[in-house]
């Protein structure tokens, strides 16, 4: 019978590559470039779990030339406020490896829906937003 014996030390290296490859592949933070093309989001962490706001607008004023606001905002003490900084991703909380779950809020209708942060690898994320069994999904690209 053959036994396969490896020293302890390369075992250990073996170990915390694995980990550290692994936590890096599911960290969601950094600046994140919608779909369209339109909206950068930053994700941070919050506590022991992470949150995302806007960041950058490729159109940041609105048709007057003033700066967006939070026009939509169902709290009127809001609705002043500007679009920028604003959350969308609310305290997500760790649902897997490469997953997220909470809730989203949608600035362009003022709604906030239940939803989900999942990474694609290192670069692409998708985020879902949903109300009751319908739901959309927008994938997302890393920029730093």
């Amino acid at each position: 019978m053959h036994r396969f014996s490896m020293p302890l030390a390369a075992l250990a290296v073996l170990i915390a590559a694995s980990a550290s490859g692994s936590a890096l592949a599911a960290d969601p933070t950094g600046l994140w470039l919608s779909q369209d093309g339109d909206v950068k989001m930053k994700v941070a962490h919050c506590g022991d779990a992470i949150c995302g706001t806007i960041a950058w607008l490729k159109n940041p004023n609105d048709e007057s030339g003033k700066p967006k606001t939070d026009k939509n905002n169902p709290d009127a003490s809001k609705r002043g406020r500007s679009i920028m900084g604003v959350p969308i991703i609310l305290p997500m909380t760790a649902d897997g490896a490469d997953k997220w779950s909470g809730q989203i809020y949608n600035a362009e209708d003022g709604r906030i829906y239940s939803g989900s942060f999942t990474l694609g690898g290192a670069t692409k994320a998708d985020l879902k937003g949903c109300v009751a069994i319908i739901c959309k999904t927008k994938t997302w690209t890393r920029t730093n």
